[in-house]
């Protein structure tokens, strides 16, 4: 998932409930679809911060010298600048990228 490129919106947007769950014809269906992303999408933000994180840390034994990290500073304002998981999953639901199929209708 590219996250420069996305065009989900940053700040609360106003969507319209019928274009929402269009493609299941049930609300309750679709905001439980679109938060299962929501919780992918966030654990592969998180493991990706994580290892950013990783490549720029120092490991000290002292818990007295405490010194700033310029490019986990950078690294952490640029993932605090990108829209919430929700926003992208709602993105993704919207723009018809996410698979999704009911079991209980199939049997």
């Amino acid at each position: 998932m590219d996250l420069k490129k996305t065009d989900a919106p940053v700040t609360t947007t106003t969507i319209d409930r019928n274009q929402f769950d269009e493609p299941t014809q049930n609300i309750y269906e679709a905001i439980s679809i679109v938060s299962k992303r929501a919780v992918q999408i966030n654990s592969e933000i998180k493991k990706e911060l994580i290892e950013k994180l990783e490549e720029f840390a120092t490991y000290s034994d002292s818990l007295e010298e405490i010194f700033e990290n310029k490019e986990q500073i950078e690294v952490s304002k640029f993932y605090e600048k990108l829209p919430k998981p929700h926003a992208l999953a709602v993105q993704e639901w919207l723009e018809d990228n996410i698979y999704h199929r009911n079991t209980e209708k199939e049997a």
